[in-house]
Formats: structure tokens, sequence, C-alpha cells
């Protein structure tokens, strides 16, 4: 069934360090042998052998329209006849930065850069240039790219600041980075009571997408914005995920709660590399050329990637457009539920607009302690059977699902069959 992809995996294995360039595309949390693909149109997509998936990765999140949308590939290709880069400004980023401005509540100013990991990296250091603080605190469990700062563990205890969790970041840089549980109130507050002075900033995912899909409770986000107010750290809410894909105003719209930052990426590029940064004026003020932070990028701004962020930011603005996207990501986790009760399986599952998560336990987790509870190697065997059923999902107990507007009621009712054979064959060993 995966042949050629076995093929291609072990030359890639000869030039790119683990055959992947990104870890979790290497299947090491699964099992097996990842798969290559060579086409997504709509919510499938096509292996090198011909196999064709329903498709609940969504390139990680940005495929919020279904992969290759007409409208989507035409933007590109009118953009692209007129020069692929000019490393200048041009009206297609101002008028995604008015977009973005317009669209979430918190921002005043914004900034375009490439990734994900760029914008949360240059908000921290803006955070701490605004502030002349060093220490930044993160929650367990939250991903927010691969800069050194943000590569760290928990430390021994709740107020213990953390170690690095990857080789090549120096201690001492890990030394400034506090980690804390995800909705631990005591916790939270514990940290500010001791350390509050020393927080130039605070970064959470407004919903956990890195440890599967966690949603947080309201009253902890108002008292995280309080804290943050009352000691003078800056709350920058990593949106890189959720911004567009849980709402049009993102997570900062659904809970009512405004940032001082924002980071944004994956839906906003449509599929190409586009990442921002943004939030009040005074703290935006601090950037070069008019403040001493310092940050840049050739290809921020991009005209060919902005052109597809544009583009979906306008499709995902029509009316309707995100009770449909909820409606099906719910038809999708109710499903599930029912398929998985029927057959006698402990599982359950949750979602907010186009994001979901699903878990061998109980309940959906709170927090990263409980998430490491479930029964992740059941999840391994579930996803090898839908993965040989056609339904793609992400390689990791770990990570969100996403659905996209281009899912049918008729894919939906195709993933929950599979879905019902596969507890099936788990309930029979």
């Amino acid at each position: 069934m995966f042949e050629q992809s076995k093929v291609l995996f072990e030359k890639s294995q000869r030039v790119i360090p683990g055959g992947v360039n990104s870890p979790v595309r290497a299947f090491r949390a699964v099992g097996g042998t990842p798969v290559f693909f060579r086409k997504a149109n709509g919510a499938y997509l096509w292996d090198v052998d011909g196999n064709k998936y329903i498709d609940y990765v969504g390139s990680w999140g940005p495929a919020i329209l279904g992969h290759a949308h007409p409208a989507v590939i035409q933007a590109v290709q009118d953009k692209a006849v007129d020069g692929l880069s000019f490393g200048a400004p041009t009206e297609a980023e101002l008028m995604m930065a008015e977009k973005l401005c317009e669209l979430m509540p918190s921002i005043e100013q914004v900034r375009l850069v490439s990734s994900g990991t760029e914008a949360t990296m240059s908000a921290i250091r803006l955070a701490r240039g605004a502030t002349g603080r060093k220490k930044i605190v993160k929650f367990e469990g939250c991903y927010h790219g691969h800069a050194d700062a943000l590569l760290v563990k928990a430390g021994s205890g709740a107020l213990t600041f953390g170690n690095p969790s990857s080789a090549g970041v120096p201690p001492e840089v890990a030394a400034d980075t506090v980690v804390i549980a995800y909705n631990s109130l005591k916790e939270l507050e514990d940290t500010f009571s001791a350390i509050g002075g020393e927080i130039a900033c605070v970064i959470i995912e407004a919903i956990a997408g890195n440890m599967n899909f966690i949603v947080p409770d309201v009253s902890y986000l108002q008292a995280l914005r309080a804290l943050c107010t009352k000691h003078g750290a800056v709350l920058i809410f990593d949106e890189v995920m959720t911004g567009f894909r849980v709402g049009l105003h993102g997570a900062q719209g659904h809970f009512g709660i405004k940032p001082d930052l924002t980071t944004l990426g994956k839906v906003i590029g449509g599929g190409m590399p586009v990442g921002a940064f943004g939030g009040r004026r005074d703290l935006m003020a601090n950037m070069a050329p008019l403040g001493g932070v310092y940050q840049a990028g050739t290809l921020s701004g991009n005209p060919v990637a902005v052109a597809a962020g544009l583009k979906t930011l306008e499709l995902v603005s029509a009316p309707g457009f995100y009770e449909a996207l909820s409606a099906s990501t719910q038809q999708l986790c109710d499903g599930l539920m029912v398929a998985a009760r029927e057959e006698g399986e402990t599982f359950s599952a949750a979602s907010l607009g186009g994001m979901f998560g699903m878990f061998f336990a109980p309940s959906p987790p709170r927090s990263y302690a409980e998430v490491m509870r479930s029964d992740r190697e059941r999840f391994n065997r579930f996803f090898h059977g839908m993965l040989e059923r056609g339904v793609y999902l992400a390689p990791s107990a770990f990570e969100a699902g996403f659905v996209s507007k281009a899912h049918t009621d008729a894919d939906i009712a195709e993933t929950i069959a599979h879905a019902k054979a596969t507890f099936k064959r788990l309930k029979s060993g």
C-alpha cells in the first residue's frame, strides 16, 4: 500500500536528517513509514502510491478552505507573473496589515514575517525590549516555535525555572523561561506572587493545539489578563494556530479577552509561508526603525504569499462561514464519540470552529499531565487503522486536527464509518 513512500523515505534519510524537514512527519510517535504525498485538492490528499485520503491535517491548519481552492490558486498565479519577491514595500502588505487590524480585536499595528516561529520570537523580543525585563512565562505542553528561549521543559516544581528541551539551547537561555501548568490558577498566581516584577511577558496558546486540543477556562484567561496588567507584564496570545481557525476574530474574539500582543500564521498565508505579530500601538512603536527592538526579513510581506492570505481572509469573512465550519467539526466529533461508545471504547472528542481533538480518555484533558494519562498506544493503533482505510489524521496523539470548508457531510459520514470499523478492530485485539 505504501511501497513508493517506503522507497522515498529510505532515499530521503540519506540526505535529510531523519528523512524529514519537520520532526513529527517522521511518524516516530506512531511508528511505521511516513506517507509521501503528491497532490491535494479540497478535502483530499493523494500519496505517491496513488492512495486517496480524507485529510484532517490540512497542512497543520492553513487549509481552512480545503486544498488548492480555485480562487486562492488564481490569486497566487495572478500575482506571481508580476514577480516573486521584491524585498521592498508593496500595496498588498498594507492591505494585509489593514485586514488584520480590522479583524483581530487587540491589534492596532502589525508586522508581517514568514513563519509562526519568527512571529513568536519577535513578539518576545519586543516584550523584553519594551519592559526592560528578561523573564518569560510559558505553559507546559504549549509550543511556540523553535526559538531557543521557547524550547524549554518544566522544572521539578511549579516555580522552578525551565531546562533546555533541545540540544544546542544554553542553560543560561532556558534559565529566564518559567514553565507552569496550563489551566492551573494556583501556579499562575504563585508565579506572579514570587516574580511578578521580573516578568517581561507571558505567552500562551489561547487554545492549546500542540498537546492535542485543550480549551482553557475563561476565568483562567481573565485572571491571566488581570495579573499581567497588575504587574506590568506583556500578555502574548499565540494565535498562530487559532487565528481565523476557531472564528473570524480568533480565540481572543471568542473569549472576549484582549492580549497586548498577538502572533499569527497558518491561515493568514492560505497555505503559503506568512506569519505576523501585532498589538498595542505603543508597544509596536518600540520596533525598528522607530525604536530599538530590531527585526527584519528579506521575504517578510512576500507579495505572492500575501496574495494567497488576502484571498483566504476574504473568503472566510463571508457570512455564515464559521457557523457552517463549526457545525461540520462538531458533527465529526459527535459521530466519533457515538461510534466509540457503540464499540465500548473509552474515547472523547472536543472542538471549536474548525479545530478539534480526540483522546483515548473518558473526557477531554485540561492540562499536559492529563494528556499524558490518555492511552497514546491505543491512539497509535487507531491512527494506522484509519490510515489504511483512507483517513489521514495527525501522526501524533499530541496534535489537534482540522476540518475544512471542503469537507462534506458524506466525507464526515465516511470518516465515522471507518472509525467505527477501526474501534471494532481495536476491541478484538
